[in-house]
C-alpha cells in the first residue's frame, strides 16, 4: 500500500501539475494567509505530497531503542562492543546483499560512459577476484567464474572494498533518480548522450548543471511573475529520493536483530542472540516445513562448510544465493552468515562508550560545496581528480620493493613520473587544481605509452587513487574559521573526536600528531582513520561471528572473499512509515 500511494503521488505530479499549479488549489499559508500556487501572489508553490517512495530493492525498517553491542561472552577478549542502549531512527535497507549481477550492471554502465575517455575509472571499480586465492587450497574456479558466470549472478558480490561500495551507492542514487525522472515524464532516457561528464547526476541536476538535450519536458510550471515558463524539479517537490548509502553500524545491528518481532506495548519481551528467536542455529519451529534446518550460511564445525552429501546442512559451500534461508522479522535476508557486510563507521575500540545515544556514528567529515567568487556553486568536474600524496607514497614503496631489479627504461619512467608529480604539487600549492590534474593525466599517459615491464604496476597507483570522477560536484572540507560561532562542531574532520585526537592522547604534550601515537598504526595496532567496521559472520566463519553485536575491521581500500555489502537510505518524515498514514 505504501508503494502504491507513492506511485500515485508521483503520477499525479506529472499528469496534473499543469492544472494544479495554474490555480489556487494548493491552499493558503498558515503563516501569511497568502494562497499557494498563485502567480498573482508571487507563485510560491506547494505540490501534493503523501510520503517517501520506497526505492528499488529496499525494505522499511522502523527505528527505536535497543541495546547495542555484546549479548554473550566476548570470546575474543577485545572489549570493543560493551553494551550500550541507543536509539536508531527509521530507515530503509536492502532486502538482500548486493549481487554479482548488480555489480556487472554497474561495470557495464561505467564502461559505456567512461570506457573510451577514462578506462582507469572502469578498472578502479572492478572487484578483486584474486581474494579467492589461498596458498593451501584450490580456489581458482572462483577466481575465474564467481563474478561473471551466470550460475553466480544471484550470489553476493565480494572482493569489493569499502571505497568501491561507496562509489556504487552514489551511482545507484543517480540511476534510481534518473529512472524516476524518466517515469514521470521529465526526462527521456538517452544512453547515446551519456559520455564522460554528460550523464544524469542528482546533485548536478539540482544545481542546474544538467542540460541534457533529452529532456522530455521543460519541468514544472514556474508560477513566478518573472518566471521563464518552467523550472527544474527541486528537492522541495518530493519527487527525488534521498541518497543510497552504507548503513551505519548501529543501523545494521538494529536491523539484524529485528526486535520488532519480539516487542509489544512498548516492551521488548525477550532478547535475541541471533536474528531469530531462541539460542539454536537450526530452525526449531516444529510446525514449519523448515524444522531442523540450518538458519544461516556459516561453518558449523571444524572442516564442515556444507554438511554431508545427501543432506547438506546449509546447502552452500561458499556463499549462497541472496534469497537463501528465511528472512528476519523486517524481511531482510542473510543478516547472519553468507557474507560479512561493510558499514559506514570508522573503527574505534571505544565506540560503544564514546558515541552519542541517538543515531550513534563515528566517521563524520563535514564538507560543503565549492563556491566561486560570486557565491555560486562551481561547475561540476570535467576531469579526473587524483590523490597525489597517496600516489607518491605508492611510487616510493614500489621503488623500495624493486630496488636493484628495475630496468633502465623502468627507472627512467619513474623519474619522469616524479617530475610530473612535483610540478603538479606546485600547482596544488597555489590552488590550480585543474592544471595539477592535467599533469597527473599526462603522467598516466607516460605510463600507458611505456613498454617498461613495471608500467602495469605503476598504472595501478593511479587507478587506486582516483578520488573524484567527471560529472561529480566539487566539495571542500569546512574550515575552523567559518565555524567560529558554532557550538555543535568546529572542524571538518571529526573521526578522531575524543578518541585519537590531541585531547584524548596520553602524549598530548609531546606531539602535534597525537593520533599517530594513540594507536601506533603498523607497530602496535592496525587502527587508524582509514579502517572501517564490517559486521556479521560469513560462509567462512564460526557461529560466534553471526551474532549481530560482534564487530571487526579492515582498511577501507582492502577487500575479502568473505565481505560484501548492502545499501541503506534515510527515512524522511514520519518514523512510522507511509503505511501508518503519517508523513
Amino acid at each position: 500500500m505504501q508503494k502504491l500511494h507513492s506511485l500515485l503521488l508521483l503520477f499525479s505530479v506529472a499528469i496534473t501539475s499543469a492544472v494544479l499549479l495554474s490555480s489556487c488549489s494548493g491552499g493558503a499559508s498558515g503563516a501569511t494567509g497568502w494562497s499557494y500556487n498563485d502567480s498573482e501572489n508571487g507563485g510560491f508553490q506547494k505540490l501534493p505530497y503523501i510520503g517517501q517512495e520506497t526505492g528499488p530493492g529496499l525494505v522499511f525498517v522502523e527505528g527505536g531503542t535497543f541495546t547495542m553491542g555484546q549479548v554473550e561472552d566476548d570470546l575474543t577478549g577485545a572489549w570493543d562492543n560493551i553494551p550500550r542502549r541507543v536509539t536508531v531512527s527509521s530507515f530503509y535497507m536492502d532486502e538482500v546483499e548486493v549481487t554479482n549481477f548488480s555489480w556487472l550492471e554497474y561495470l557495464f554502465w561505467l564502461n559505456r560512459v567512461y570506457g573510451d575517455g577514462y578506462p582507469e575509472i572502469v578498472q578502479r571499480a572492478k572487484p578483486d577476484t584474486l581474494v579467492w586465492r589461498d596458498p593451501r587450497a584450490y580456489n581458482e574456479p572462483y577466481v575465474n567464474y564467481y563474478l561473471r558466470h551466470p550460475a553466480y549472478r544471484d550470489y553476493p558480490v565480494v572482493g569489493v572494498s569499502w571505497l568501491q561500495a561507496n562509489d556504487f551507492c552514489k551511482w545507484r542514487t543517480d540511476r534510481v533518480n534518473e529512472q524516476i525522472m524518466v517515469r514521470e515524464g521529465f526526462l527521456v532516457h538517452n544512453p547515446t548522450g551519456q559520455v564522460d561528464d554528460s550523464y544524469f547526476s542528482t546533485e548536478a541536476y539540482l544545481d542546474g548543471q544538467y542540460e541534457e538535450a533529452a529532456k522530455a519536458a521543460d519541468g514544472i510550471k514556474d508560477l513566478r511573475p518573472n518566471g521563464v515558463g518552467y523550472r527544474n524539479v527541486a528537492m522541495t517537490d518530493g519527487i527525488l529520493l534521498p541518497d543510497y548509502r552504507l548503513p551505519t553500524e548501529a543501523e545494521w545491528e538494529y536491523a539484524a536483530l529485528s526486535l520488532i518481532g519480539n516487542s509489544g506495548e512498548e516492551l521488548i519481551t525477550s532478547r535475541r542472540t541471533y536474528p531469530w528467536d531462541g539460542h539454536y542455529v537450526r530452525n526449531d519451529d516444529s510446525r514449519g516445513k523448515f524444522y531442523g534446518e540450518i538458519n544461516a550460511n556459516f561453518v558449523r564445525a571444524r572442516g564442515d562448510y556444507m554438511g554431508v552429501a545427501g543432506a547438506l546442512n546449509d546447502n552452500a559451500d561458499v556463499t549462497a544465493p541472496v534469497y537463501s534461508y528465511a528472512p528476519n522479522d523486517y524481511g531482510l535476508y542473510n543478516m547472519a552468515g553468507n557474507v560479512s557486510e561493510w558499514v559506514m563507521d570508522v573503527y574505534r575500540p571505544g565506540t560503544m562508550q564514546d558515541a552519542q545515544e541517538f543515531r550513534p556514528f563515528r566517521g563524520n567529515v563535514f564538507s560543503t560545496k565549492l563556491l566561486d567568487s560570486e557565491g555560486n556553486v562551481t561547475d561540476k568536474l570535467d576531469y579526473v581528480e587524483y590523490d597525489i600524496a597517496s600516489i607518491e607514497v605508492y611510487i616510493a614503496n614500489y621503488e623500495e620493493e624493486t630496488e636493484g631489479r628495475l630496468t633502465n627504461e623502468g627507472q627512467n619512467l619513474i623519474d619522469n613520473l616524479k617530475s610530473k608529480m612535483e610540478s603538479a604539487n606546485e600547482d596544488m600549492d597555489v590552488k590550480r587544481v585543474e592544471e595539477a590534474m592535467t599533469k597527473m593525466d599526462e603522467a598516466l599517459d607516460l605510463i600507458e605509452e611505456s613498454e617498461a615491464p613495471c608500467a602495469p604496476d605503476l598504472r595501478r597507483g593511479w587507478v587506486t587513487n582516483i578520488v573524484n570522477t567527471p560529472g561529480q560536484m566539487r566539495y571542500r572540507e569546512v574550515t575552523v574559521e567559518e565555524n567560529l560561532e558554532r557550538r555543535n562542531y568546529k572542524m571538518a574532520d571529526n573521526i578522531d573526536y575524543l578518541d585519537g585526537d590531541l585531547e584524548s592522547s596520553i602524549f598530548f604534550d609531546q606531539s602535534e600528531d597525537a593520533d599517530d601515537l594513540v594507536y601506533d598504526y603498523g607497530a602496535t595496532s592496525l587502527v587508524n582513520d582509514h579502517v572501517r567496521v564490517y559486521k556479521g559472520g560469513s560462509w567462512n566463519d564460526r557461529v560466534y561471528w553471526i551474532i549481530p553485536g560482534t564487530r571487526r575491521f579492515l582498511a577501507e581500500d582492502q577487500s575479502s572473499s568473505t565481505i560484501g555489502f548492502r545499501c541503506a537510505m534515510t527515512r524522511v518524515g514520519s518514523p512510522r512509515g507511509n503505511a501508518m498514514g503519517n508523513n
